[in-house]
């Protein structure tokens, strides 16, 4: 962080200042909401290969962002005031993601189910916006190929006040019941004789991970292999799996691996690369190793 406020830094240093700040405080609000909800997730599933991503979050928002142009125009969306579009896209986001996550959590579906109607999802909503982006004009078109993908480049700061708010919320409620999820993770049948309320405990932690990847996903868009990356970079520096180190754990690598990776970008590369597209490299080949390696829940 201290490398990505002052590297190459020349000029009038209070306008430097201001201006990487408020990148810096979206990238670290973003890097702690993805990685805590993908450790939340993953002691719900019991499995350290899913994230919330798996459940066809990054197809959602391409969704939610190709209506909003096709109903808006280009110009309209471009237009739209970004604070009211956050808000809806962040409430439709965690409204379907609170009820998605509920059906599937009810004690009676598992594992294999999750995957597949994460799949099945993800394959409709995709569905549903190359339809709409073939009737689009090319100009708006155009419009919404700048709204599709994660942009860590350019954040609207105005933004971050709402985001920082709900951020961390969830995140000190998730760390509160820290002591919860380690019994949590032995499995809903010994955290229940254990005297864990499991119905409740579950339906408390999706609503903390909706809002999360909602904020996130409204904020920068989709980042789809960045979680799994971090939460068990998080597991393999620790070597442990109680939460109370797990959670901070993984949101300071990822806050170091966003802030890191921005300044090489930036100040390295001068601009010539994406930090989306290496994160996502990245992070889809430790799921391949992962899946070769058969991780155990």
């Amino acid at each position: 962080m201290a490398c990505f406020m002052t590297v190459g830094a020349r000029g009038n240093w209070g306008f430097v200042l201001s201006l990487r700040g408020g990148k810096l405080a979206g990238l670290v609000l973003v890097g702690v909401a993805v990685a805590v909800a993908t450790v939340l997730f993953q002691t719900l599933t019991e499995n350290r290969i899913l994230t919330p991503a798996v459940m066809g979050f990054d197809a959602l928002y391409v969704a939610l962002q190709t209506g909003l142009v096709f109903v808006l125009g280009g110009h309209g969306a471009a237009a739209l005031d970004p604070r009211l579009r956050f808000a809806g896209e962040a409430l439709v986001l965690a409204v379907v993601a609170l009820g998605i996550f509920r059906f599937l959590f009810d004690g009676r579906r598992g594992f294999h189910l999750v995957v597949l109607a994460g799949l099945v999802f993800g394959i409709l909503c995709r569905g549903l916006a190359n339809l709409l982006q073939r009737i689009l004009d090319p100009n708006a078109f155009s419009v919404l190929q700048s709204l599709m993908f994660s942009r860590f480049n350019v954040m609207d700061t105005s933004l971050l006040p709402v985001a920082a708010g709900a951020i961390l919320a969830a995140g000190v409620l998730a760390w509160r019941l820290a002591p919860t999820l380690d019994v949590l993770a032995l499995g809903r049948d010994t955290a229940i004789n254990l005297g864990v309320d499991h119905r409740r405990m579950v339906t408390l932690l999706l609503l903390v991970i909706a809002v999360l990847v909602s904020v996130s996903t409204a904020l920068v868009g989709p980042v789809l292999f960045f979680g799994l990356l971090v939460s068990n970079l998080a597991y393999l520096a620790l070597g442990t799996d109680r939460h109370r180190y797990t959670l901070p754990g993984a949101a300071l690598i990822a806050v170091a691996c966003l802030a890191g990776g921005q300044t090489v970008l930036e100040r390295g590369l001068g601009y010539d690369g994406a930090l989306s597209v290496v994160i996502e490299f990245t992070g889809g080949i430790v799921f391949i190793l992962l899946l070769l390696r058969g991780t155990r829940p």
